[in-house]
């Protein structure tokens, strides 16, 4: 890599044009990321990125007038302290809208300190000042993403994708999540409970809960995955929803299982059971939250399941 302080200034005015082209094509792919589900952002970032291309016209008309043609290959891998090298978060897909603003502004933010600091340290006088004028077309760059935000991001087009944003999550993530804590913290209580008052032995129960949870996990984990390829709901990659899913799943069973730890045996099953209330409390609030579901309502609804498989469990652990 070599250091910035031994460029020269075609170097520097070179690795500037570079820079600006890249940023054009994120803003772009940013754009056509976000086109379907969140048209007014997707504009903004289509003004912002022929902004961009502007910026490098300007550039180059600049450079061959001082250098000529030829225009070297240098990126910004290639210069030590140069802004790092970015994270193709534009060919994720789906994108999340506030990562892709965030992600923005600090493009702006550190193209911009760059271009200063390099001007501050600059001995030729015409350095300096094509260096004070990039930084400068960046400022620019950054209050015209504002004004686009605000003249084509109205408050009413934020609001309908925010909701869109927070509809995308909930497919994504609160219902497969959701659905395996449920199915975790439910059909793992019959097992549990039953083994616990068949052997009344701790530790064998311990084995039996921890068995439970993960067999589940992956059962669910793979349902998820293989239910739905996420194309036409908009649920997502199917190895995300059915991880997810999994996951929930079995910490939903390990929650009640690990008070099986504890040698005692009505120490452990009482510390169990505030668990699994807990674990139907977290339930309820979590429909509540996401899903639109009157508290009261989800609660009835998953304690009276819950109940029902925990009272299974203890009858046939009993008999």
């Amino acid at each position: 890599m070599k250091r910035f302080s031994d460029l020269t200034e075609q170097e520097v005015l070179a690795l500037a044009i570079t820079n600006e082209e890249e940023d054009s094509r994120i803003y772009r792919g940013f754009a056509e990321g976000l086109r379907e589900q969140f048209p007014s952002s997707a504009k903004v970032f289509d003004e912002m990125a022929e902004e961009e291309v502007t910026h490098r016209t300007r550039l180059f008309d600049l450079y061959r007038e001082k250098f000529g043609d030829y225009l070297p290959l240098i990126r910004r891998q290639d210069v030590k302290g140069f802004i790092r090298a970015r994270a193709p978060l534009w060919l994720m897909r789906p994108l999340r809208l506030d990562e892709v603003r965030k992600y923005a502004e600090t493009m702006e933010y550190e193209a911009e300190r760059f271009y200063r600091k390099a001007a501050e340290n600059a001995r030729d006088a015409s350095v300096r000042q094509l260096l004070i004028e990039l930084a400068e077309a960046e400022a620019d760059h950054e209050h015209l993403a504002g004004k686009f935000s605000k003249e084509i991001l109205t408050p009413t087009a934020r609001e309908t994708e925010d909701e869109t944003a927070r509809r995308i999550f909930v497919l994504q993530y609160v219902q497969p999540g959701l659905a395996g804590l449920m199915d975790g913290s439910v059909s793992t209580l019959a097992p549990l409970f039953a083994a616990a008052f068949a052997t009344h032995n701790t530790w064998a129960t311990f084995l039996v809960g921890l068995a439970a949870s993960i067999g589940a996990g992956i059962s669910m984990g793979f349902a998820e995955a293989l239910s739905d390829d996420g194309s036409l709901t908009g649920r997502g990659t199917p190895w995300i929803r059915g991880t997810v899913c999994g996951l929930m799943t079995t910490i939903g069973g390990i929650g009640h299982t690990l008070p099986y730890l504890i040698p005692h045996f009505w120490t452990a099953t009482t510390i169990a059971i505030v668990v699994v209330i807990i674990e139907l409390w977290a339930i309820s609030w979590i429909r509540t939250r996401y899903m639109d579901t009157p508290f009261l309502q989800a609660a009835f609804q998953v304690v009276v399941g819950g109940v029902l498989v925990f009272l299974a469990g203890i009858i046939i652990g009993s008999a």
